[in-house]
């Protein structure tokens, strides 16, 4: 059951450049592109964005746990890495994400610590989407509306 919503558009500004409006918002639109040879880099791409995803929601939801213990952490550092492989059918896929998240105290500077790790990654709403897999519906209209492809 869905609690909310929320919209983008993604348009074509040229060859594999993509301009990112969060619909009804004032966050600034993002633009993305393919690393060479097939764009030109001045973006990142839609893989990058995935590991980016990841890797805020994951600092976010342990910070969120963090505090709500009344600990006041410091700055966190995530590094997070992407693995890229083919599929069966020999398509990229990424298909694993390490994240590293370096805390700035050392571990008896926090209260509850070993509670907050044990929980802190089920409040992330990117990274348990990822891992149970997100239904994706595509449907492909012509002008007119007319759907090509999908439901």
């Amino acid at each position: 059951m869905s609690e909310a919503s929320f919209s983008l558009t993604v348009e074509q500004e040229s060859d594999y450049v993509f301009r990112i409006r969060f619909d009804d918002t004032g966050i600034p639109d993002l633009l993305t592109d393919e690393p060479e040879p097939l764009g030109g880099g001045s973006g990142p791409n839609p893989s990058r964005m995935l590991v980016a995803a990841v890797a805020n929601c994951m600092s976010a939801s342990l910070l969120f746990s963090l505090r709500k213990f009344k600990n006041t952490p410091g700055p966190l550092v995530t590094k997070a890495t992407a693995h890229i492989g083919r599929s069966a059918e020999g398509r990229l896929r990424v298909e694993r994400i390490d994240a590293e998240i370096a805390l700035p105290e050392m571990a008896g500077s926090y209260v509850q610590l070993d509670r907050i790790l044990a929980q802190f990654e089920q409040f992330c709403v990117v990274t348990e989407s990822v891992r149970t897999g997100v239904a994706v519906n595509v449907r492909v209209v012509d002008p007119t509306g007319v759907v090509l492809h999908g439901e």
